[in-house]
């Protein structure tokens, strides 16, 4: 397994990780048992970096991460998160928590479901805007030195953030949605900033929700419960036609070289920075091993600057969130 440094002088982890939400949530098809194959199985291949949260489910993808990773936790980088709320009785609310009280109860909570003893990683999911940044990461930090959590990390937060959280503790790592047609980052300065504080940038929906895997012709291919579906303006009626065009290039870049659209899809987002780690989600052994195989793929410079043309930043047809989530995005 290819492996990338977290932060600036941090451990060594796998250059590919796994993100585990879709094993519980938001994607159709789910089945606990094939997810538990499926994190061992990467577990088995060298695959260590798991990724989840308190907000998945909620709490029931920490609760099978626990179960996979039971009698394994010398082998998993895990990473987690707190701070984003989520109405069981309203499946399109979210709100934000960032105060300190609630940073510690969070950790908690989480290491039991985990059934762990220390967290990795430890994301702050959303930024909360009526909290000093200082003040939650102030709390993330007295958790390290309690010795429950090793490193810090944010997750959709701006330049300015990062700065301010960077002076009251190191920040190994900000998450945030980076691909082919979300390269938000880039313009925004967040991987910039990134970059100037030692920051590793862990690409979360490296793969556009599956849509740059070429899968989806027609919004109908997806379950009429699926989340994709039913919020995000990409995959409505409109949006996903003109989307679709811009797939076609992965598609015959992938089929030229004799690999799949995820591959080159993922291929482009390494090829971007060894202090970018992606971590593409998926459920099924089989589709985890076409995610790690992408790591063999290089894409020659002519091949980077020919995505570079058909994707430019705002090359994607609709926002990536729902109006309402957009608030706590790049916060």
């Amino acid at each position: 397994m290819k492996t990338r440094t977290l932060g600036r002088n941090g451990p060594t982890i796998s250059a590919i990780g796994l993100g585990c939400m879709g094993m519980s949530e938001f994607y159709s098809n789910r089945d606990d048992a094939e997810s538990i194959a499926t994190l061992h199985h990467a577990l088995d291949q060298g695959l260590n970096f798991l990724d989840t949260a308190d907000a998945y489910g909620p709490h029931t993808n920490e609760v099978l991460i626990g179960k996979a990773i039971a009698g394994r936790r010398k082998e998993v980088f895990l990473a987690t998160k707190f701070g984003l709320l989520r109405d069981p009785a309203n499946e399109a609310a979210r709100g934000v928590n960032g105060r300190p009280d609630y940073v510690k109860a969070s950790c908690e909570a989480s290491l039991q479901r985990l059934g762990v003893e220390q967290i990795d990683l430890y994301y702050q999911h959303r930024v909360d805007k009526t909290v000093p940044i200082e003040d939650t990461v102030g709390a993330m930090a007295e958790l390290v030195h309690t010795g429950k959590v090793c490193y810090l990390g944010l997750s959709e937060a701006s330049a300015a953030t990062i700065e301010r959280a960077c002076k009251v503790h190191p920040i190994a790592a900000l998450q945030s949605e980076y691909s082919l047609w979300t390269r938000d980052p880039e313009v925004t300065g967040t991987l910039a900033a990134c970059r100037q504080h030692g920051v590793s940038f862990v690409a979360y929906s490296p793969l556009g929700r599956g849509f740059l895997t070429g899968a989806f012709t027609k919004p109908e291919d997806l379950p009429a419960d699926d989340y994709r579906r039913k919020f995000s303006p990409r995959f409505a009626e409109e949006n996903f036609k003109r989307n679709l065009a811009l797939v076609d290039a992965v598609k015959q870049l992938a089929a030229a070289k004799g690999v799949t659209a995820s591959q080159v899809a993922l291929a482009w987002v390494l090829a971007q920075g060894e202090d970018i780690i992606p971590i593409p989600g998926t459920k099924r052994r089989t589709y985890l091993d076409q995610n790690i195989a992408a790591l063999d793929v290089v894409l020659s410079a002519a091949e980077l600057a020919e995505l570079d043309r058909v994707f430019p930043p705002d090359a994607a047809a609709g926002l990536r969130y729902p109006e309402a989530f957009l608030g706590s995005v790049n916060a």
